[in-house]
């Protein structure tokens, strides 16, 4: 299979009904080292699966690591690959990430940063830092800085994904005031600001380290039914049902095709979609399977070798995000000079 262009945006035979093992048939990872952080749950154990299944040496990056071995017994009898190893990590603890960077040995081929949180209450970390930005940008951004001689050590063609969701479409990172010390906290737009901050750093990280071999791209897996979403009402789940209900309408040119079942973008909580036909809509809900299929495919398809600093949903890159604000990629999570400013100011906050 080949990706092709279409003005220069990345396509791939490959869509929204798409599962992780599809899109790596054929590829061969064997003597290649993945670390995949919230490994233990939802697109996290997909992805994992999709990596060891085609011959990665894995390592599930997780807080609770009783639940990392399960998985990762689970993962061993499945795919018959005994190279699954289980790594402590907690995002939100600064010194829980920079042991696992300084306990990595070796080269790192593949850095999935899958791991989040969404919509929590107001939290503060011990630096004061708002908890989601902390957890879902902040975290990864000092693991993929410490890890950084790992993934240049890989010899070229080292990756890191960056999942991040369409919630960056809500809110641009406020840099007068990233931790809400100021304003009035709002969950959603901390969430957003978030996903807009992964977004952000795929497109500097490749144009600081693309000269050492080494690229990154953002994502929005899609509507999943995961633990994600535990921090959501009923009524907010109903609200994100009702929505991705109306995206594969309109997908189907205004035709009602039921209401979707699943939760938010980016992986929630509530009852599992069931896939199928409505899966392959853009916006439709997705099984964990498919929505670990983009991450899957930016961390080990040869369609994207050598591409980096670009935002996928659905197996493909994304288009501008269109009138009904639903998909696609929002301009301020592809500015060059708010990337830059973004490393700048996490380069400060972490002390590297």
């Amino acid at each position: 299979m080949v990706a092709g262009r279409a003005a220069d945006r990345i396509l791939t035979p490959f869509d929204a009904g798409s599962t992780a093992a599809e899109v790596v048939a054929g590829t061969d990872l064997g003597g290649r080292r993945a670390v995949v952080t919230g490994g233990s749950s939802g697109i996290g154990v997909e992805t994992a699966r999709a990596l060891a299944g085609v011959g990665a040496a894995v390592t599930l990056a997780v807080r609770d690591v009783a639940a990392g071995e399960r998985v990762a017994a689970d993962l061993v009898a499945a795919t018959g690959n005994p190279d699954v190893a289980v790594a402590p990590l907690d995002l939100a603890d600064q010194a829980s990430v920079r042991a696992l960077a300084a306990a990595w040995t070796g080269p790192l081929h593949i850095l999935v940063n899958n791991a989040g949180v969404m919509a929590c209450p107001l939290g503060r970390t011990a630096e004061g830092w708002e908890r989601q930005f902390a957890t879902n940008h902040l975290g990864h951004f000092a693991l993929t800085v410490g890890l950084r001689g790992a993934l240049a050590a890989a010899g070229g063609g080292a990756r890191v994904v960056v999942v991040s969701s369409a919630a960056h479409l809500r809110q641009a990172v406020h840099f007068d005031d990233i931790h809400f010390n100021a304003r009035e906290y709002n969950p959603w737009m901390a969430y957003g600001q978030s996903k807009t901050a992964n977004v952000l750093f795929a497109v500097e990280l490749t144009r600081r380290w693309a000269d050492d071999g080494i690229t990154a791209n953002a994502l929005h897996p899609g509507i999943i039914a995961t633990n994600l979403g535990r921090h959501l009402s009923r009524e907010e789940l109903k609200r994100i049902s009702i929505g991705a209900a109306a995206a594969v309408a309109a997908s189907r040119g205004g035709q009602p095709g039921g209401a979707a079942r699943g939760g938010a973008s980016g992986g929630t909580g509530g009852e599992a979609p069931t896939g199928g036909e409505g899966a392959r809509r853009p916006g439709g809900p997705k099984s964990p399977a498919q929505g670990a299929a983009t991450s899957a495919l930016l961390a080990a398809s040869p369609l994207v070798e050598g591409v980096g600093g670009r935002y996928f949903e659905d197996c493909n890159e994304a288009e501008p995000v269109g009138r009904d604000g639903r998909l696609g990629v929002a301009a301020h999570a592809l500015d060059p000079e708010a990337a830059t400013r973004l490393w700048e100011a996490s380069t400060v906050m972490i002390g590297s």
